[in-house]
């Protein structure tokens, strides 16, 4: 996801800063001047898709390393981290770690939109400065996440508090930069690109999260938990310091990556800072008073084009993550690739990252609700095959390139339609500004809330179907289960979205009609003889 910025002055006094046409200063001769449009260059672009890079690599990084982090590494020389009263690996800790850290995610997004929104602009922009002073403590918090303490009483809570922190700061990140889209440029295709961009830096910060801590953290090896039952007790000495050895070593593994994570994040945050600068739209500057945080949420939830994407969203990110979140375990014990999996990832971002162009591309041949038509329901005869195939590698990966293909256009798709969401309210509600973040956050949060009720899902169903912790193998049930939760559930899921796309108004003509409406509403503010009364009488009229 992903945006970039920094566009270039154009003459149209349309597009002209505020305050440089003064009253009295030769309107007349400015509105015959000849418009032309404003472009961003391929370095803003590519400056405003960087910055979507720290979101993906950490998230990606925490989503797949750090349960297996708390579980098996977060431990002290005498014990592991998480027992009272054994030496076993307790995962129902672990698991409140993650439950509550996620939820509180999913909470932070609206309360960081209330806050920008009660933002005010400064000369580095309104967004900017979240992004700025939220960056070195956001990276300190990541590291502390990977450190384990001296302190084996309080130890739960570090990761607690620090896990919940970090979500907090790259929230901070995160819904300002996604907010940044509609400030970058003020023309629909321009926007459009840079989020092209965007979704192709972040389908490869996935990548290079994986790659990264995957490769760094896989040059130690991970001690194995002895058996309790086991009978060779006679070298326990020699096995438990060999043990404690590699432990460190993996401990050390862990914070190494930390560190290179964090320098990925630095770097991205200062090449979005220094390459990209918020435009503030002209007639938002007439604005006596900013709207109030409650009153914009009402305005935003009655905004029928927007209940209506982010509901069929929600059930196709609730489809695509009930595939996310068991595919492990699908390769693992379905379909018997145990060690494959890594390499099936890699096939799906890579395909991913080299079909965004493709579908962007199409959007703006076909129209984006023809894409998401085609885009998403790609997805479904793949499914269909691996729900009626035998484990076969080859129709897996071929599988695999087939979801990359999709993925690629739900990724796309939602960060390319919101600013066209957000440019028919602006015309339905020409005074209410400031309202960006509340579309970006609520966005967010219902797409983490999707995210955490597939993982509720997935896990109360393998529970019921019998799964075995730490098992070589499952029973027949547990394995029928996993196919249903990556192929069937899914493709329902899929289905129903696509139904709730039918009812959403936005089609290529209608975003043509609201370009030309809002083009005409900031040549008007723009102009030195337009009043407020003017530009609400001209909305009206439009």
């Amino acid at each position: 996801m992903a945006k970039g910025e920094g566009a270039e002055s154009g003459s149209a006094a349309g597009l002209l800063p505020t305050g440089i046409l003064q009253a009295g200063e030769r309107p007349a001769q400015a509105k015959k001047e000849p418009k032309k449009k404003q472009q961003l260059s391929i370095c803003n672009k590519l400056c405003y898709a960087v910055g979507g890079a720290p979101y993906q690599v950490t998230g990606c990084v925490l989503g797949f390393f750090l349960q297996i982090y708390l579980l098996d590494v977060a431990q002290k020389d005498e014990g592991v981290v998480f027992c009272l009263f054994t030496f076993q690996v307790d995962p129902f800790p672990a698991s409140i770690i993650l439950f509550v850290g996620r939820a509180w995610d999913a909470f932070t997004d609206p309360l960081v939109g209330f806050c920008i929104s009660k933002s005010s602009w400064t000369r580095l922009g309104r967004l900017m400065p979240w992004i700025i002073f939220s960056t070195p403590l956001a990276i300190i918090a990541y590291f502390l996440i990977w450190f384990v303490p001296d302190f084996p009483q309080v130890q739960p809570l570090w990761y607690l508090l620090f896990y919940c922190l970090f979500e907090t700061l790259v929230t901070c990140f995160h819904v300002p930069y996604s907010a940044l889209t509609m400030f970058i440029s003020t023309e629909q295709s321009e926007r459009d690109s840079a989020t092209a961009y965007r979704m192709t830096v972040e389908v490869l910060g996935t990548v290079l999260g994986t790659a990264i801590q995957g490769q760094i953290v896989g040059q130690a090896d991970t001690p194995c938990l002895q058996d309790p039952n086991s009978s060779a007790v006679a070298s326990d000495s020699a096995n438990r310091t060999q043990s404690t050895t590699s432990l460190r070593d993996t401990q050390n593994a862990y914070l190494l990556a930390a560190g290179v994570i964090a320098s990925i994040y630095v770097i991205c945050a200062v090449i979005l800072t220094l390459g990209v600068r918020e435009q503030r739209e002209p007639y938002e500057t007439q604005q006596a008073e900013p709207i109030s945080f409650f009153r914009g949420l009402r305005l935003v939830m009655s905004h029928g084009p927007y209940i209506k994407l982010i509901a069929g969203f929600l059930f196709t990110s609730l489809a695509f993550m009930l595939v996310e979140g068991n595919f492990a375990l699908f390769c693992t014990y379905t379909l018997g690739f145990r060690n494959e999996f890594q390499n099936l990832l890699l096939a799906i971002m890579l395909s991913a990252t080299f079909t965004i162009p493709i579908w962007q591309w199409f959007l703006t041949r076909f129209g984006k609700k023809t894409a998401v038509y085609v885009g998403i329901s790609s997805a479904v005869p793949f499914l269909i095959l691996v729900a009626l195939m035998e484990s076969n590698l080859i129709v897996t990966y071929v599988v695999a390139v087939a979801a990359g293909i999709s993925v690629a256009a739900a990724f796309l798709l939602p960060w390319s339609m919101l600013p066209d969401v957000i440019d028919d309210f602006h015309l339905k509600q020409p005074h209410s500004h400031g309202t960006e973040p509340i579309f970006f956050s609520f966005y967010v949060f219902f797409t983490k809330f999707a995210s955490g009720v597939s993982l509720g899902i997935s896990t109360l169903s393998l529970d019921f179907a019998g799964y075995q912790t730490r098992g070589c193998s499952q029973p027949a049930r547990v394995r029928f289960t996993l196919k249903m939760l990556v192929t069937m559930a899914p493709i329902v899921l899929i289905l129903l979205g696509l139904l709730l796309f039918k009812l959403y108004p936005i089609d290529e003509e209608k975003r043509r009609q609201n370009k030309k409406a809002l083009q005409a509403l900031r040549d008007e503010a723009s102009s030195s003889g337009c009043s407020d009364t003017d530009s609400t009488e001209l909305a009206s009229i439009l």
